[in-house]
């Protein structure tokens, strides 16, 4: 495990100068630098093979990267493994649907409750998911499988939020679901935002992505081609032409970005 001592930084999640890659294969990342501040939203878009769901493996320690450095809060955790980085304060909510079908609501959500020793804790975080997601406290004796896919994901979103984390790793949220239950999906990333808990998201739906993000990052090749205020990502002719399928967003997306461009 990485040390402990840690400098004073503005930044919950920092990835800095990142290679990584898959076995002996070619580096998928190369030199990418990426930083999340508290109570935000940042958004990783690009096309396929940019490496976008490699830096959520990197981040969440299922990857180690070949060099750079990776910091939560300043402290250095860069060859961290899964579980350890999740006692640091990353939490992780890979691609696709991962609830257990046959357990109910509830079972699946205290899963993510697995490593808090403290009742009463545990209890506490129950009424705050509850309170974030209402289809979690409405559901709660159901069986998983028995909701529609927008659902468990809340019910993923649920179980995520378990540990108290500093940060949530979102793959590919909207994945397979309708356009109600992706709108449904990108209003509850806003929601974990507006409690306190910052959100590195890659989504594969640019625009629909950078209309809730803060800051947004463009992938190409294993590196950040341009980031700023996801407003402005929106609105930029040539991104859009490249990037988002069409042309800038013509009116204010639904939510302003917050006041900050360090990305």
């Amino acid at each position: 495990m990485a040390s402990d001592s840690a400098a004073p930084s503005e930044y919950l999640l920092e990835l800095d100068d990142i290679e990584a890659g898959y076995g002996r294969a070619a580096l998928v990342l190369r030199g990418l630098t990426v930083k999340v501040p508290p109570a935000t939203v940042v958004c990783l878009v690009g096309p396929n093979g940019a490496g976008k769901s490699t830096v959520l493996k990197v981040a969440s320690g299922m990857l180690t990267p070949r060099s750079g450095t990776i910091r939560v809060a300043g402290h250095d955790v860069t060859r961290n493994n899964p579980q350890q980085m999740l006692a640091a304060g990353l939490s992780h909510v890979l691609q696709g649907h991962s609830v257990f079908k046959e357990m109910t609501v509830s079972e699946n959500v205290m899963l993510g409750a697995y490593s808090v020793k403290d009742k009463a804790e545990v209890a506490g975080r129950v009424d705050f998911v509850k309170t974030l997601f209402p289809v979690v406290a409405d559901r709660w004796s159901a069986l998983a499988g028995a909701l529609s896919g927008g659902q468990q994901k809340q019910v993923e979103f649920a179980r995520s939020l378990m540990v108290s984390p500093r940060v949530v790793l979102l793959d590919e949220p909207s994945m397979g679901l309708d356009p109600k239950a992706t709108a449904t999906v990108f209003e509850q990333v806003v929601r974990m935002r507006d409690a306190g808990t910052a959100v590195l998201l890659v989504e594969q739906n640019a625009r629909r992505a950078l209309e809730t993000a803060d800051l947004g990052c463009v992938l190409d090749l294993g590196r950040v081609h341009i980031s700023g205020p996801a407003q402005d990502l929106l609105a930029d002719p040539q991104l859009a032409e490249l990037y988002l399928g069409g042309r800038p967003a013509a009116t204010t997306a639904s939510r302003s970005s917050k006041d900050t461009t360090h990305v």
